[in-house]
């Protein structure tokens, strides 16, 4: 479907396209094909389009006539699932091509953003601002949301109150930080790119728009970049937490053996059964052995707790 703005949205055919009036669109890959040439693509922009990117950083492709990029985009709620659509930019022309956009929630931001302002006042660079705006606008409250949450897991080392899955759930954490970096990393390769309008598609003094938008997504790569480091800082914790443990452990051992190893010194002086050991046909011979084993245990936990080795 394509929209052509003036005082009003009106629904068009891409045959009706008219470069003096601006015009937006939201496309499948098969009208791409078919429209795509008519609008001045390349063909490789448009075979592109046919296969979905498996990458945040595809890059932008700039051409005399228009801007292209394939935009990789990231389910805050779920980051193992992405839509995928293509852009072109041109003058008074921006479409959007659904790659891969199963429950058409990136439609729904793009018909959103082209919404946004009255028809009237609609530009090229308003449009693009806001369709970045709506595909980050949740954004800032799930980076809230995990950093309240690792906030959590830092006071459950603190208390020593970690789990068995405490591991898998800073890797799970680190994982979605990872996803986000890239995600914001594109963005931000994307509105590098079209604030240098090389092409000239854009009207200098309405650049601010995508500026604006860009400053905003390099604060939230910036505090995805602060969650990674603090998650960093976390595992090291975590990691010191259980070698202390571990240190604790040991130091028990030790202690355990430093003060029955005598005992075992004992058994085995009487155990080598000499034929002239008087001990051994002494009456009061397995007595004697016995106190001696106490009197040598009570002495070297007297010596422990007053050395402090517990």
């Amino acid at each position: 479907m394509f929209y052509r703005i003036t005082d009003k949205l009106t629904e068009i055919e891409a045959s009706g396209f008219d470069s003096q009036y601006l015009t937006a669109g939201y496309i499948s890959r098969e009208e791409l094909i078919s429209c795509g040439e008519g609008f001045g693509f390349s063909q490789s922009t448009i075979q592109s389009c046919q296969t979905v990117s498996t990458h945040f950083r595809s890059g932008v492709e700039v051409y005399d006539e228009y801007t292209f990029t394939e935009l990789r985009i990231a389910d805050i709620i779920n980051t193992d699932r992405y839509d995928c659509v293509a852009l072109y930019v041109a003058k008074n022309l921006i479409i959007v091509v659904d790659v891969e956009d199963s429950d058409f929630s990136t439609r729904n931001k793009f018909m959103s953003a082209v919404k946004k302002f009255p028809a009237s006042t609609l530009t090229l660079e308003k449009i693009l601002a806001a369709f970045l705006d709506a595909l980050t606008a949740n954004d800032t409250r799930f980076l809230e949301e995990r950093g309240n949450e690792i906030a959590e897991l830092e006071g459950d080392v603190l208390k020593d109150n970690t789990d068995n899955d405490f591991s898998l759930d800073l890797l799970a954490l680190k994982k979605d930080m990872l996803v986000m970096h890239n995600y914001y990393e594109q963005l931000i390769d994307i509105t590098e790119a079209l604030e240098e309008n090389e092409n000239s598609i854009f009207d200098s003094e309405d650049l601010m728009y995508i500026s604006n938008i860009a400053n905003k997504i390099v604060r939230l790569r910036e505090d995805v970049d602060s969650l990674s480091s603090t998650i960093n800082h976390l595992q090291d914790a975590y990691s010191s937490s259980l070698d202390l443990k571990l240190n604790h452990t040991m130091k028990v051992f030790t202690v355990l053996t430093s003060i029955f190893f005598p005992l075992t010194i004992i058994t085995g002086w009487y155990g080598m059964n000499f034929h002239f050991m008087p001990e051994l046909a002494w009456k009061y011979g397995y007595i004697y052995v016995i106190a001696l084993s106490v009197i040598v245990v009570a002495v070297l936990m007297l010596i422990g707790k007053k050395k402090k080795w517990y």
